[in-house]
């Protein structure tokens, strides 16, 4: 039974990493002793040894002890032997590059289905969804597939932004950019506004944070989600 948060973010305005969320992660991770690490979102080399080192502090807070999948000369069986799974923050193309890359994208799709216990936030949630194509992030890298974990029926935006109707910004907003998405695609995508998470039990999906979210379907108006709405019906 899949036992999912997928927060749209780490880190809110003013608070330290993960802090917002700690409360739901002691309950998330209550059976693990230890979790693993995804830093793929990030460049390599030391900056997935410092990104590894700021998720063992916030997890020291809930007494479990933090491994890089980057430090396993095995990551297939790194994952498979994981208590539960942290995906991270970045770009979600790297990100994605690099578990096809290493071959362990289907793996963490297979362990998460089995009842893994899985946090994912921005680029690691991103990723839940049924393709990449939603991402804020530029291309800095070309995936050799935009298909991601399938964990949930749809595609996520998370960081989402309402349009500021007081901004002099010329820029495409998320809503334009949600739309563009939908002239070509039919996914049902889900714009998570930060501070706002997804708690997943099994098939049931559940907005969490107080926050509304925005959901767009294609040649659909926009609807607003109330926070403990039950998303079991967004397919």
């Amino acid at each position: 039974m899949k036992n999912m948060i997928i927060a749209s973010t780490s880190t809110l305005h003013g608070g330290g990493y993960l802090d917002y969320i700690l409360p739901e992660l002691s309950v998330l991770f209550a059976a693990c002793k230890s979790v693993l690490f995804i830093p793929y979102a990030r460049p390599g080399g030391i900056s997935h040894d410092a990104y590894t080192d700021k998720v063992r502090e916030a997890f020291a807070k809930i007494n479990i002890t933090v491994n890089g999948l980057h430090e396993f000369e095995t990551p297939i069986d790194a994952v498979r032997q994981a208590e539960g799974i942290f995906t991270g923050g970045g770009n979600t193309f790297l990100l994605v590059t690099q578990l096809y890359q290493f071959k362990v994208m289907d793996v963490v799709a297979e362990v998460v289905k089995s009842g893994t216990p899985y946090l994912g936030s921005s680029a690691g949630s991103n990723i839940t969804g049924l393709t990449m194509q939603t991402t804020n992030d530029m291309p800095i890298i070309y995936p050799p597939d935009f298909r991601t974990l399938g964990l949930i029926p749809f595609n996520l935006n998370p960081h989402y932004l309402d349009t500021d109707l007081q901004s002099k910004h010329m820029g495409e907003t998320r809503e334009t950019r949600i739309k563009e998405f939908h002239q070509f695609n039919s996914l049902p995508v889900l714009g998570l506004r930060e501070g706002s998470w997804l708690e997943v039990k099994g098939e049931k999906i559940t907005l969490k944070g107080g926050l509304t979210a925005r959901l767009f379907r294609q040649n659909q108006e926009a609807k607003e989600l109330e926070s403990d709405w039950d998303l079991g019906f967004v397919k």
